[in-house]
């Protein structure tokens, strides 16, 4: 898969805000995710983002 910032990613396992959908703010060997439901951010490796991915929205 091609990631871009500003995709929203649905991961496998949700937040504990209850949201499973992030979105892209940085792309690299890491990534910055934020979460669309309470707006914290994350950075984290862009293998486990690969492995934990369900579904990937491209920006309109």
């Amino acid at each position: 898969m091609e990631y871009n910032v500003g995709d929203i990613v649905k991961l496998k396992k949700k937040h504990p805000c209850g949201s499973f959908e992030w979105e892209i703010m940085r792309v690299g060997a890491d990534f910055r995710l934020k979460c669309t439901g309470c707006g914290h951010q994350i950075m984290i490796a862009r293998k486990l983002v690969e492995k934990n991915t369900k579904e990937l929205k491209k920006k309109a």
